[in-house]
């Protein structure tokens, strides 16, 4: 599904992410890991078109992407989350989800302002969704709620729902354990692999939480100062001298 090949991000004379490859296959969950400043969130921008490498390129079902406006990327099938949570803070966790869903919804400007029944008929259509959306992930309570009074943990869900509510097949998490309990973090794990197989994405994440990486990930990359220096699975990784000198410490 996604593929990177020899992907390079220079700033002036910084490189932070140095011939970087990666696969994401269908349903998987990847998990891009490594210490702060080492490239990940980088990458994600690179991937959703916030940053035109250097070199290489990005593909995503065969196609190139790297290079694209992000609402274009978003529209072939990626959807991202934040390491900051945004929400649109002055909107409803309702309307905060149909903001996204309207991304699928090609009424005109025209037929908007003058409320044609097609575009009112898409608005319905977007407000069920999103609403049904909003069920699935337990919100629905907090619908008509201002989007940034909910507990943190509840925020991070909305902004998942919010990603889903484009209808990607490949979902990029950042620092989705960012910030939360134990408890929260366990119910995290349960929530992605319910996502995955409830709504068919796949799913690359980056994380510090080693109990959520090794839990739920069936790969991981390893990163530092922009350079791979290992990729496996979670009991490979676990025992790479590399990446235990690098990042995980001896304890882990």
């Amino acid at each position: 599904m996604l593929l990177s090949k020899n992907v390079t991000m220079q700033f002036g004379g910084l490189t932070a992410v140095d011939n970087f490859s990666i696969t994401v296959g269908d349903n998987e969950i990847v998990g891009l890991i490594g210490p702060n400043g080492a490239g990940k969130t980088t990458i994600f921008n690179i991937i959703t078109g916030v940053y035109t490498p250097t070199k290489g390129s990005v593909f995503f079902n065969g196609k190139k992407i790297s290079g694209k406006a992000t609402h274009k990327i978003t529209e072939a099938g990626l959807a991202r989350t934040f390491q900051n949570i945004r929400l649109f803070s002055e909107m409803t966790v309702l309307e905060n989800i149909m903001v996204a869903a309207n991304l699928r919804d090609h009424s005109s400007l025209i037929s908007a302002v003058l409320h044609l029944p097609w575009y009112l008929a898409g608005e319905k259509k977007s407000r069920e969704m999103s609403l049904s959306l909003l069920d699935s992930i337990g919100l629905l309570d907090n619908a008509n709620d201002n989007a940034v009074s909910l507990p943190y943990g509840k925020q991070r869900r909305l902004e998942i729902a919010r990603a889903l509510a484009t209808k990607p097949k490949l979902l990029l998490l950042d620092e989705p354990a960012a910030g939360m309990n134990p408890q929260e973090s366990r119910d995290l794990m349960d929530f992605i692999l319910n996502i995955r197989e409830k709504y068919n994405v796949a799913v690359l994440l980056i994380e510090h939480h080693m109990q959520v990486v090794m839990g739920i990930c069936e790969r991981l990359y390893v990163l530092e100062y922009g350079i791979t220096i290992a990729d496996g699975t979670p009991q490979e990784i676990q025992k790479n001298k590399k990446v235990i000198d690098a990042y995980l410490g001896v304890e882990n």
